[in-house]
């Protein structure tokens, strides 16, 4: 890595028509509902609805699969503008691409003209299952497993923490399939659909923010999964699944930006109306300093998101130190930020009559999901300090 390989990212006239027009539906079709999504914790099926008419929902999926083909910069923006409105609508197409993209990289061509098309056209949801109670960072500590039979495989075990479960069609989930095999190398992902028998889902958690995506377990009773529903080969499922997250967290760091630019926008509103000691609290410079900052912040988080984006469509060598960084530095501006915007509307900002408390919230899990700031920062450690 060298001083040269940080400036190459560019956007064109087609990310900034993108722009305007995810803001216009985010707007229109998704704001109006976002407290309310927040409030009952439902699923935000306007927002959902929204997307798919607009080809939102999974913009990622390549136009020869029916998707529009967008690149990675597109899809970041396109979860920036819903995210700006609100998180939980987010996810929706974030995790789309989260839980299609192992297929994407590893899977074969059958398996993606199985269930890459009713993704990109809206027909069906995608989840990822990876995490669980007792291996969450450690991912490689997991202890699903999936015994082969046959030409089959049956799935027995739990997935923690899955984004959307009970609402997508489609999940990747990674289970251990050589209990003896070597740690890291002994793991094999799949394909499974809401519709198998032995399926099921656990209670949704009730969380702090993100509230109108559920996350809930993943729980298989021998599941019976068809020998063609493997992605990749067997025992490369931990090696696709960490390539993946390489890849998603910048979608992270999207998201992350988008909650900032939001809680921005509503204090910078704010401060020039509300009025103290006979003038707008704008005009003191406290709070121009403490503007100014978060802006000056926000901006530098959205850069290496984007130049993190450019990387994951080349898919660089060194694409996870900058995946890490930019999830990293992002999501802890997104947790900065909403907290400075709640102060600078002082006892309101508290209150649900403004949505800042709502993003606050929701800026938190940007630190948390998707490995842990603390796991980004030995990932890029590790980069820096292998020769």
């Amino acid at each position: 890595m060298t001083s040269t390989d940080f400036d190459l990212f560019t956007t064109n006239e087609d990310h900034d028509a993108l722009r305007e027009a995810v803001r216009a539906v985010a707007e229109d079709k998704i704001a109006p509902h976002a407290a309310a999504v927040d409030h009952d914790m439902r699923y935000p099926q306007e927002a959902h609805d929204a997307l798919v008419a607009s080809d939102f929902f999974a913009p990622h999926v390549p136009e020869e699969y029916d998707g529009v083909g967008a690149d990675a910069l597109a899809t970041c923006i396109v979860i920036e503008e819903v995210a700006r409105v609100c998180a939980s609508s987010s996810l929706i197409p974030a995790v789309n691409k989260l839980g299609s993209l192992p297929l994407m990289l590893a899977g074969g061509d059958e398996l993606k003209a199985r269930y890459l098309p009713p993704l990109a056209r809206g027909e069906s949801s995608f989840s990822y299952g990876l995490s669980e109670r007792e291996a969450g960072s450690d991912t490689a500590a997991m202890r699903c497993r999936a015994t082969a039979d046959g030409d089959d495989w049956v799935l027995s075990g739990q997935k923690s923490w899955i984004t959307n479960a009970g609402v997508s069609d489609y999940y990747t989930v990674l289970a251990v399939t050589d209990p003896r095999g070597p740690r890291g190398n002994n793991v094999s992902a799949f394909v499974v659909e809401k519709s198998d028998e032995g399926f099921t889902f656990g209670e949704k958690e009730r969380k702090l923010g993100i509230r109108g995506s559920p996350t809930r377990e993943l729980h298989f009773d021998h599941v019976r999964i068809p020998g063609d529903r493997i992605i990749g080969t067997v025992g490369e499922g931990l090696k696709i699944a960490l390539h993946t997250l390489d890849h998603t967290r910048i979608t992270i760091g999207a998201q992350a930006i988008g909650i900032a630019q939001g809680a921005l926008d509503e204090a910078i509103a704010y401060v020039k109306d509300r009025k103290q000691f006979g003038q707008r609290i704008a005009d003191f410079q406290g709070i121009q300093f403490m503007l100014a900052d978060m802006a000056m912040q926000l901006e530098a988080a959205r850069a290496m998101v984007y130049v993190a984006a450019a990387r994951s469509e080349r898919d660089d060598a060194d694409l996870a130190f900058f995946g890490a960084a930019a999830k990293c530095y992002a999501s802890d501006v997104a947790m900065k930020i909403t907290t400075d915007a709640v102060q600078l509307l002082g006892g309101a900002g508290y209150t649900q009559d403004f949505p800042l408390e709502r993003m606050m919230r929701d800026a938190k899990i940007t630190q948390i999901y998707e490995g842990t700031n603390q796991v980004q920062r030995i990932v890029m450690a590790r980069h820096l300090l292998t020769d």
